[in-house]
């Protein structure tokens, strides 16, 4: 078997019923097999994944024991030559993996193969490649100033060497991934993607990143900059340095004001909300349920025309492919007052995030 795509959920049951189509359409062509490891939801996700993706190998866990090691039970299923580590609330072009499988068999010495992280209304995530965090840089990055903490030396839309890349997405060879003894355990949140990505890097490979293919990451709920994310950044660092670098005494002191100056000097500000007053939807049908549901009157075109100020795009996957309406996300122009959401096929729910710094909307309708 070529590829396995494993996904670890936890109470996002419409985003991984969206994650899953995208994901099937991209296999396709692929000899493949999805693995979903459920960590004790209570949404009806194992249910969904019965009822409408029977082919899709389900690992139930009876409780929630984090990110690493709920992955490491997937990995350890998995029948593939490459595994994919995919998060559940991502939305993958039907060529994404095709593309990024040539990176990692074009050299013996690749390691991680990543990609163009956008969030749900096409801004670029900065996440999507970063650099090794060394003391200096996590100070930064954990004061707000996260310039450092990001791979620039690579343009989004470049291909090139990248240390680090986000959990959310990364493609590689599953023999790299026993080598180096896969996502280390002693991380529950955060720190396990850089160390992974370091330890890659340790062992003699390079890891690699293609920004020429874009992957939708609705990534809200993880992103609140507050005394809880900074204790947890912190404490993910500690494990780091203690497992890689030396004991950094300066970084201990600086970080300990940072988890309790944060709160203070960076307060999670409200998102400004685009007033929408005008819905349209992107399809071959001549009308739409839909509309029951909606504020506002539902417009159907073929095609896009533009993008209209004030405006949300209902992007219909029964007429358009993943890779189209990732493009359509993509190209917003910045700074236009749009927000998008999907239609997956034969679903009736519409789904979107209009930042990453703010959870998701799902709009559920009569068929």
């Amino acid at each position: 078997m070529k590829l396995s795509v494993v996904i670890l959920n936890y109470n996002v049951r419409y985003f991984l019923e969206l994650c899953l189509k995208s994901v099937e359409a991209a296999i396709s062509n692929l000899d493949a097999e999805i693995i979903v490891v459920d960590n004790k939801s209570s949404d009806g996700s194992c249910s969904m994944i019965k009822q409408l993706f029977p082919k899709v190998v389900l690992i139930e866990n009876t409780h929630n024991g984090g990110f690493s090691k709920g992955n490491n039970i997937g990995v350890a299923t998995a029948k593939g030559d490459y595994i994919c580590i995919l998060n559940p609330d991502t939305v993958v072009a039907e060529d994404t993996f095709t593309t990024l499988l040539k990176h990692s068999q074009s050299k013996e010495n690749i390691g991680i193969v990543s990609c163009r992280l956008i969030d749900g209304n096409g801004l670029f995530l900065p996440e999507s490649k970063r650099n090794i965090p060394t003391p200096s840089v996590a100070i930064k990055k954990i004061l707000g100033l996260s310039k450092s903490y990001y791979a620039s030396h690579v343009d989004e839309k470049d291909l090139g060497n990248v240390p680090v890349f986000v959990g959310a997405f990364m493609l590689i060879k599953r023999s790299i991934y026993h080598e180096v003894n896969g996502f280390d355990e002693d991380y529950f949140m955060y720190g396990e993607d850089a160390d992974l990505s370091y330890k890659i890097i340790k062992a003699g490979y390079e890891n690699f990143y293609d920004g020429s293919t874009t992957v939708i990451h609705y990534k809200g709920e993880s992103t609140l900059k507050d005394r809880v994310y900074a204790k947890r950044f912190y404490g993910a660092m500690q494990i780091f340095y203690k497992k890689h670098l030396r004991s950094n005494i300066l970084f201990d002191a600086v970080v300990w004001f940072g988890v309790r100056l944060v709160p203070l000097l960076k307060r999670t500000s409200e998102i400004a909300k685009i007033k929408i007053n005008r819905y349209v939807m992107i399809t071959s049908e001549k009308s739409s349920e839909l509309e029951s549901v909606l504020p506002q009157p539902l417009k159907l075109e073929s095609k896009l025309d533009g993008y209209l100020a004030h405006t949300e795009y209902i992007l219909d996957q029964n007429y358009l492919g993943f890779k189209a309406i990732i493009s359509i996300i993509s190209n917003r122009p910045k700074n236009s007052l749009v927000t998008f959401k999907i239609l997956p096929k034969n679903s009736n729910f519409i789904i979107g995030s209009d930042s990453s710094k703010s959870r998701g909307d799902v709009i559920r309708f009569e068929m």
